[in-house]
């Protein structure tokens, strides 16, 4: 005995009609929007960079509501994993990710290399990055963008 259905074409015909029509991503934010951040969420977030434990504080790293001094000392963070959170973090400024370009971890900088909001000067250096991975990665971005950076 099987446990696969078939649907005949009457049937499916019937689901299509019956499906609700998909939201767009702006109609489905709007009937969900997102509590606003407060005071105290931001406490919490200095809270919580300040954890002994680096999962904690690779939370507080990935935060896009996260405070701009907190992601500058947590970019100096002794964890790899704390320091690649910031590095693939969008909300992180970009003086942090250029600080980052410099990390002595190749993942760290591989993320950097592969954050949208990284400086156009970051990944002009990014591209002459002593690792392989690192220059790969940041061979690949361009190539998503249609660019060509100089050798």
């Amino acid at each position: 005995m099987s446990c696969i259905r078939f649907n005949t074409p009457a049937q499916r015909a019937q689901m299509r009609a019956a499906a609700p029509a998909m939201l767009t991503p702006e109609e489905a934010a709007a009937q969900h929007p997102a509590p606003p951040v407060t005071e105290s969420k931001i406490r919490r977030l200095r809270l919580l960079a300040a954890s002994g434990n680096p999962k904690i504080r690779e939370s507080v790293a990935s935060s896009s509501h996260t405070p701009a001094e907190l992601f500058e000392s947590l970019a100096r963070d002794p964890d790899r994993g704390v320091r690649c959170c910031v590095a693939r973090n969008e909300a992180a400024p970009c003086d942090v990710l250029r600080e980052l370009s410099h990390d002595s971890d190749e993942t760290v900088r591989g993320w950097v290399a592969v954050n949208f909001f990284v400086p156009d000067d970051v990944m002009r250096r990014l591209a002459d990055d002593p690792s392989e991975t690192v220059r790969s990665l940041v061979a690949w971005k361009a190539s998503l963008a249609g660019t060509v950076l100089p050798a």
